[in-house]
């Protein structure tokens, strides 16, 4: 047996370290590596590995907006999250974008392993600090998270559009990276910016950031 694996984050460093502890297994092989979500779906597109591990804040496209192309795609590939955060959104969107496994970065390293074979079993895995009994409780709730969580008023496109805007792209840039018009984007832009209830790009970096579309690095 042997499991086709890929890393996905921005971080060299995280990529080589994972890379190393995978390949210390003799039936797991590292086929490929990016740094950024867009980057991702293309590779993976192409190499089609049995397990994808990928950090969920990603230049150009974060990991959780990757992990529902990759899976609209290739149903049958198995995507395991990276993260800082262990909070209930994060939580529900990565299992609700489709994928099996759940780590928290700082101690990934000890669990990307099991994680790994536990995804390529079609199995879920969660870190261990995550208790099987709280997130029994995120899912029981969705439906009240999905209230509150203003993002799932976007379409994945415009979720798209919205994380090339905060990352300082402008919409000829955006029309560029996603094959759209300059004006289709505006219009994109227009209607994030109303759904959310946001005036200005300020306001919707802020946005971006409260809801872990980009990050302060």
């Amino acid at each position: 047996m042997t499991i086709s694996v890929f890393l996905a984050d921005d971080h060299a460093i995280v990529r080589d370290g994972l890379c190393i502890i995978l390949e210390s297994q003799p039936e797991i092989h590292v086929v490929g590596m990016v740094a950024n979500g867009r980057e991702a779906v293309l590779q993976v597109r192409k190499l089609k590995p049995e397990v994808v591990v990928m950090d969920i804040s990603m230049p150009e496209l974060n990991g959780i907006e990757a992990t529902r192309q990759i899976l609209e795609e290739n149903p049958e590939i198995s995507v395991v999250i990276l993260s800082m955060h262990a909070s209930p959104e994060y939580i529900y969107r990565t299992l609700e974008a489709g994928a099996l496994g759940y780590l928290l970065k700082d101690s990934a390293g000890l669990e990307v392993i099991n994680a790994v074979r536990a995804a390529y079993a079609k199995q879920r895995y969660l870190s261990v600090r995550i208790s099987n009994t709280l997130v029994s409780e995120y899912l029981h709730l969705h439906k009240s998270i999905v209230e509150r969580s203003p993002l799932e008023n976007l379409s994945g496109r415009e979720r798209e559009v919205l994380q090339l805007a905060v990352e300082g792209n402008n919409s000829q840039e955006i029309a560029k990276a996603l094959s759209l018009s300059r004006k289709t984007v505006e219009t994109y832009r227009s209607r994030i910016m109303g759904k959310l209830g946001v005036e200005d790009l300020p306001g919707l970096v802020k946005f971006a950031i409260l809801h872990g579309i980009i990050q302060l690095k």
